[in-house]
């Protein structure tokens, strides 16, 4: 096997790429068509406006026994004509494997290839073919979109990634090192924020609160207009360093969270700056301003560069890791002291810590996301199925929280490899989830086991996530005392 430096952002990782042969693969399922274009086979999707919201795609089974245990990457040329948005955002133009584990659990790594009209464009992503996957099925196609979708057979790959081993150990400064884990919640709106909501969150002995950048979560083209963008973040900066001193106060403190940068997101659920400079300049410029206008605020405890980053497309100019390197570099220009928190790729997920790399500067806290698993958390939202209990089995494999400590099994690694601060910026479960209240528990206790700081996600946002609500999809009501909510508080107890 060749093993080559790829020459891409991923090259930031430092990764090494080594060629693994999938052999003939055998094509099922209806809708495609194999043609030659340009003397390489091609494989053909085209549905059209009457069919919208059919599957139209190929399956192809895989060696599974070939790809256990390691990070494999699987890229693929294609062009788009006319695709259209498909009814949800993770569908459209499908290039996946699905994996199926020993207990049946289902999981689905992707790349997103964009909507519309594009020209042939690679796409890749990777992950890890762990050793319990007992199927795997390469598949490509249309979902829920019309129009058509050609793929370059020629140009598909698998290549298994290697990175360089890292030792490097975290630092931090006294103040840093010193402080107990922190414990609290997710602000609601950044403009709605008030000194009112801070007593309540005293009152639930609350002492650390992600103040959330955001607005218009889920859409995608939004946010291209950069003097109205600034005029909105600015907005969002003043009313945070108006509640800074009552928050100091009250004994709680903020990290700044820039979850909706300057560009918004694209199709493919990717950051736009990650492919057009003037919003990651933008964004960089936000950052900017923000050091230079909190740094030696006792009230701001910590700076969380960047929201959820999806990363699929690795030839883009600028990957969720070299945005954050770059940023954290400008921000320490200026505020050489607060902690700067880093998130890792595919939503800052704890899966991903697996190839994350460390930041070398002082006071660098390491960011992950909790919503494992998703079908039981996200429940009822976009449609999903609800009555999903826990603890119980869960696509196909039984959840407890001896199975939520196997999802952060990545995450723990890394806090003992590099004696970092781990700090679980959102957790949560659908509010009409059977069995919530057990999974906040469960999740809370592995935090304090091992020492992290957290925030529920999230306080006076959306009602399905709300800790002051019970109910349905279609009913909701006003709840000032139900089981989730004394969950958190006994969770919250141990602030001191």
């Amino acid at each position: 096997m060749k093993r080559i430096l790829l020459n891409t952002c991923l090259a930031s990782l430092m990764c090494c790429a080594a060629e693994i042969s999938l052999g003939k693969l055998e094509w099922s399922n209806v809708g495609q068509r194999e043609e030659m274009e340009n003397g390489r086979p091609v494989m053909v999707f085209d549905v059209a406006k009457t069919a919208k919201g059919q599957k139209d795609r190929a399956q192809a089974a895989l060696d599974v026994d070939k790809l256990r245990g390691r990070i494999v990457q699987f890229s693929i040329r294609a062009r788009g004509e006319n695709v259209s948005q498909p009814l949800h955002k993770w569908n459209g133009v499908k290039f996946m494997v699905m994996c199926v584990s020993k207990e049946g659990g289902v999981s689905w790594p992707a790349a997103g290839f964009p909507r519309g009209t594009f020209d042939w464009m690679e796409n890749s992503f990777f992950f890890e073919m762990s050793e319990n996957i007992a199927q795997a099925f390469l598949m490509i196609g249309l979902e829920e979109s019309t129009g058509k979708v050609v793929f370059d057979l020629n140009s598909l790959k698998c290549n298994e990634m290697t990175f360089p081993d890292d030792d490097y150990q975290a630092t931090y400064s006294e103040n840093v090192r010193n402080t107990p884990p922190l414990r609290g919640v997710m602000s609601p709106n950044p403009l709605n924020l008030n000194q009112y909501d801070l007593l309540t969150l005293k009152q639930w002995n609350v002492n650390l609160v992600r103040f959330q950048i955001c607005r218009h979560w889920g859409q995608i083209g939004t946010d291209k207009d950069l003097k109205e963008y600034n005029q909105w973040f600015d907005q969002c900066l003043d009313n945070l360093a108006k509640l800074c001193p009552d928050a100091h106060r009250l004994g709680i403190r903020f990290v700044i969270d820039l979850h909706w940068p300057p560009g918004g997101r694209t199709d493919t659920n990717e950051f736009r700056m990650f492919y057009e400079k003037e919003y990651f300049d933008a964004f960089v410029n936000c950052w900017r301003k923000i050091a230079t206008r909190f740094k030696g605020n006792p009230a701001i405890w910590g700076y969380d560069l960047i929201n959820e980053p999806i990363q699929n497309n690795w030839q883009s100019p600028r990957g969720y890791w070299e945005v954050q390197e770059l940023t954290a570099k400008a921000v320490r220009e200026i505020d050489p002291d607060t902690p700067i928190i880093i998130e890792s790729n595919q939503s800052d997920s704890p899966y991903t810590f697996l190839y994350l790399p460390t930041l070398k500067m002082n006071n660098v806290i390491y960011q992950v996301h909790m919503y494992v698993p998703g079908q039981f958390t996200h429940q009822g939202v976009h449609d999903n199925p609800i009555g999903i209990k826990y603890p119980g089995k869960i696509g196909g494999k039984m959840y407890d929280k001896e199975e939520l400590r196997k999802a952060f099994k990545h995450v723990l690694a890394f806090q003992k490899k590099h004696n970092c601060r781990i700090y679980v910026g959102e957790f949560s479960a659908a509010i009409w989830a059977p069995g919530a209240e057990k999974y906040l528990e469960d999740c809370i206790s592995i935090f304090e086991e091992y020492g992290w700081d957290w925030t529920y996600h999230a306080f006076r946002e959306a009602t399905v996530w709300s800790l002051e609500h019970e109910g349905t999809p279609k009913h909701r009501r006003l709840s000032l005392d139900n089981p989730r909510l004394q969950t958190l508080k006994k969770g919250w107890a141990h602030n001191k």
